[in-house]
Order: C-alpha cells, then sequence, then structure tokens
C-alpha cells in the first residue's frame, strides 16, 4: 500500500455536470408518481376513515344522549305511576276499610236482631211452657183431690 496523493478528481464529491439535474428531474417524478400513486390514494384513504370515525362518533354521541333523554323520561314516568298506583291503592284500602266496617256494622245488627228474636221466642216458650204446666198442674191437682176426696166433693 502505497500512499499517493489524491487528485482533484478523486476528491470531488459532486459532480456537478448534467447527473445532479438529472437526478433532481428524478426525484421529482418518482414525487410525483408516489403522490399519484400512492400519497393521494392513502390520505384520500386516511381523510375518509377521519370523517367516518367522526360521524360514527357524533352518531353514538347522540343517540347515547337520545338513550339517556328516553331513561331519564322513562324513569319520571315510572315515578308517576308509581305515585299514581300507590294512590289508587290508598283508595282502595280506604273503600275496603269502609266496606269492612259497613259489613262488620250490619253484622252485629243482624246478630242483635237474632238475639232479641231468640230471646223473645225464648220468653214465648217459657210461657208457654208455664202455661202447660200451670194446666197440668191444674189437671193433676183435680186428680188427687178426686182421689183423696172422692169426685162428688171435688168440683
Amino acid at each position: 500500500m502505497s500512499f499517493r496523493p489524491k487528485t482533484k478528481e478523486e476528491l470531488k464529491v459532486f459532480d456537478f455536470d448534467a447527473t445532479l439535474p438529472f437526478m433532481a428531474l428524478q426525484f421529482l417524478v418518482l414525487m410525483v408518481v408516489l403522490n399519484a400513486v400512492f400519497y393521494k390514494p392513502l390520505t384520500k384513504m386516511l381523510d375518509e376513515r377521519d370523517e367516518y370515525i367522526r360521524t360514527t362518533q357524533l352518531s353514538a354521541q347522540e343517540r347515547l344522549a337520545k338513550a339517556q333523554k328516553l331513561a331519564q323520561d322513562y324513569e319520571q314516568k315510572l315515578g308517576e305511576t308509581r305515585k299514581q298506583s300507590q294512590a289508587v291503592i290508598a283508595v282502595a284500602q280506604a273503600d275496603a276499610q269502609k266496606t269492612a266496617s259497613a259489613k262488620v256494622a250490619e253484622a252485629q245488627k243482624e246478630a242483635q236482631v237474632a238475639r232479641e228474636k231468640a230471646g223473645q221466642e225464648i220468653e214465648q216458650q217459657k210461657q208457654e211452657a208455664m202455661r202447660s204446666l200451670e194446666q197440668e198442674v191444674d189437671v193433676l191437682s183435680r186428680q188427687i183431690l178426686e182421689k183423696l176426696l172422692g169426685t162428688a166433693l171435688v168440683k
């Protein structure tokens, strides 16, 4: 290996003759081709995807807001319905209580009437029994007197 000094031609990094503009032209053509073939469709697809995501997100937010509003409306209606049903139940219970009280009072009156009627029947039967017993006592008393005194004296 010998050390020899380099010439000016060997020390040049770029050759500024026709190759540099040709390479610049090649680079520009490559950029135009890549832009037309690859970058424009890719950016178009990315823009479409971005638009799709944006519209889908907005649609989802609108649906979520609508669903929340519906849920809130249903909760409100459910609360109102519960209040109404509780009011209906309270009215029904009050009516049932009134009806039960009326039936109990009626049953008590009927029982009182039945007791009084039974008492009257018992009193009537007691009086009939007493009359019957008095008649039998009279008959037995006459028979005893007739046997003791004779039939001629007892009339």
